[in-house]
């Protein structure tokens, strides 16, 4: 995996919502992705409404994204966020799975970007550096995507 994210985007002025949809499980973690994505946002599109949704657990992540990006007025991107730590079964391998199948098909069928940050890590210390650290923040990270894909669509108009 690599450690090099792109470059932040520029500042946006474009209008609308953005919709954060995260698990409240592994509640450390998952609260952290959604402080770092709603400061990066705020500092990249001040223009922008965030709305923060949050569901039981990873699994509980497509079904409200779906939901949302069928509302009248939809958001100019959804952000998916949660951690999912694998443990000995392959169950964890099996909820990640349908979850990118899921948040993939939302965005291709609703012409919505979906920035998925649903990660499986293997263990605590995984999830400590994607989430509370600064060098591979995943929040910060989800909500620059977000950004540079709002620019991205606008441009395709």
């Amino acid at each position: 995996m690599s450690k090099s994210a792109p470059e932040s985007p520029a500042p946006t002025g474009q209008q609308g919502t953005v919709c954060i949809v995260a698990s409240k499980y592994n509640a450390t973690y998952t609260d952290a992705l959604v402080a770092s994505a709603s400061e990066t946002l705020e500092k990249l599109a001040p223009a922008l409404e965030v709305r923060v949704i949050r569901v039981p657990g990873a699994f509980e992540i497509p079904i409200v994204v779906e939901a949302v990006a069928c509302a009248e007025v939809q958001p100019l991107a959804i952000i998916a966020l949660g951690v999912i730590i694998r443990g000995s079964t392959a169950h964890a391998d099996l909820i990640a799975a349908s979850i990118t199948r899921s948040l993939a098909d939302t965005g291709v069928s609703h012409l919505i970007p979906v920035i998925h940050e649903v990660l499986l890590v293997e263990n605590a210390g995984q999830a400590e550096a994607r989430t509370l650290g600064d060098e591979l923040n995943r929040g910060r990270e989800a909500a620059e995507a977000a950004v540079a894909m709002i620019e991205v669509m606008a441009s395709l108009d």
